[in-house]
């Protein structure tokens, strides 16, 4: 079972790095405003996911099966892994566990830097949408400190 758990902890380390590379090229496209490439992008991280959900149920599931603590109080991972049967096995633990953490952090950070991409790229449609739309600002602000926006009638939908 250890030996399960290794091969689950390399294969999540393996999963959240893929899915990186992916936030990676995910960038380049919001940047391009590549919209055929992030749709593919998404539809590749949205299977990431959901083979990490498994791999993360598969890991719980062996740390359930291989803990040996009668104590009430959760053991941190890092103490789970000394209870491994020898030091060879703990030490892979150990390594595997932090190339995970790694890059699970790394995944986040590329995640949180694509958001502020998607909001500017929202927004900068939203402005060229108003813009054709002929929507005005006006010079006051309203009782929540927004901008006052009105917009034109530039279509006639009776017609």
């Amino acid at each position: 079972m250890w030996q399960n758990l290794i091969d689950t902890l390399d294969k999540l380390g393996e999963v959240y790095d893929n899915l990186a590379v992916l936030g990676e090229k995910k960038r380049a496209a919001l940047i391009n405003v590549d919209m055929k490439n992030l749709s593919e992008i998404l539809d590749e991280e949205k299977s990431r996911l959901t083979e990490i959900q498994k791999l993360e149920r598969q890991r719980v599931e062996l740390f359930k099966d291989l803990s040996k603590s009668d104590s009430s109080e959760p053991l941190s991972a890092e103490d789970f892994y000394r209870l491994a049967p020898s030091h060879v096995v703990e030490e892979k633990l150990f390594k595997l566990h932090k190339r995970l953490v790694e890059n699970v952090q790394r995944a986040l950070k590329i995640r949180d830097d694509n958001q502020v991409l998607a909001q500017c790229a929202s927004d900068i449609a939203q402005m060229k949408l108003n813009k054709i739309g002929g929507a005005k600002v006006e010079p006051t602000y309203s009782g929540n400190g927004a901008g006052v926006v009105t917009h034109q009638k530039n279509f006639d939908f009776m017609a």
